[in-house]
């Protein structure tokens, strides 16, 4: 299972940091001739208010445009694609994906069942105006599509292995799926009803979850940004290869 983080809010372990890349995962798994991700129009609206209804409205609403846009990229390419599974929670469970519902988690992507996790409230989410709950839909989508394109299976086969640093690759894993995020975010970005100022705004919440001071498994804020920022302005999954980048690029 894979989540994303609240900003300012991360475990406290530390680990050491790594002098050396890790191996790619995989070769070019995202097909060169779908090329960028094409532009489509994304009607999102601000939560802002209405509770819970609204905001499962709002989630729903972003979802079907990540459905479509990568369904889109995939059949292209001559590739099918399996939507993931979504299931929504009103407040946290006992467990999810068969584990324990992780503390401090915005939202959940469960490897094992193909399946989105979003919980509806939670300061992640609730009243939000900024872009913060757009962008952590599509990095926990992000990492749906590192299932179904072989990254994660081949991650998780060379974690295995013990040699590479875990965290490392770990960290790597994560910023590809905000790259991913920003790839989605860019290719809709003309039809949101969105100013630059909402886009500094996101950038500062990725930022502040950053990890410097918790478990280092997502990456530190600026290399968060920068990884967003490169997935949003380039519109190609092709340019989100973390793997092969210089370890300063993923501490």
């Amino acid at each position: 299972m894979t989540s994303e983080q609240v900003p300012g809010q991360v475990a406290s372990q530390v680990t050491s940091q790594v002098t050396k890349p890790a191996a790619r995962p995989v070769a070019n798994p995202f097909p060169k001739k779908a090329g960028k991700l094409a532009g489509t129009s994304c009607p999102e609206t601000p939560i802002s208010s209405g509770g819970i209804p609204r905001t499962r409205q709002y989630l729903e609403t972003v979802v079907k445009c990540l459905d479509k846009s990568w369904s889109a990229y995939f059949a292209r390419a001559g590739r099918s694609f399996a939507k993931p599974v979504v299931r929504y929670f009103e407040e946290p469970a006992s467990t999810v994906c068969g584990i324990r519902w992780p503390e401090h988690a915005a939202a959940f992507y469960c490897t094992e069942r193909g399946t989105l996790v979003f919980p509806l409230t939670g300061g992640w989410i609730e009243g939000r105006t900024d872009l913060y709950p757009f962008k952590v839909a599509a990095h926990e989508y992000g990492h749906h599509l590192q299932s179904v394109t072989g990254i994660r299976r081949s991650y998780e086969a060379r974690a295995r292995t013990g040699r590479a640093d875990r965290a490392e690759l770990k960290r790597r894993y994560e910023l590809q799926a905000d790259c991913l995020s920003g790839v989605f975010m860019g290719s809709v970005w003309g039809s949101l009803a969105r100013t630059e100022a909402d886009w500094a705004a996101l950038l500062d919440a990725t930022r502040a979850s950053g990890d410097e001071d918790g478990d280092r498994s997502h990456g530190k804020g600026a290399n968060r940004v920068h990884w967003l920022t490169r997935g949003y302005r380039s519109g190609s999954p092709a340019a989100c290869d973390t793997w092969s980048a210089p370890p300063a690029k993923v501490s």
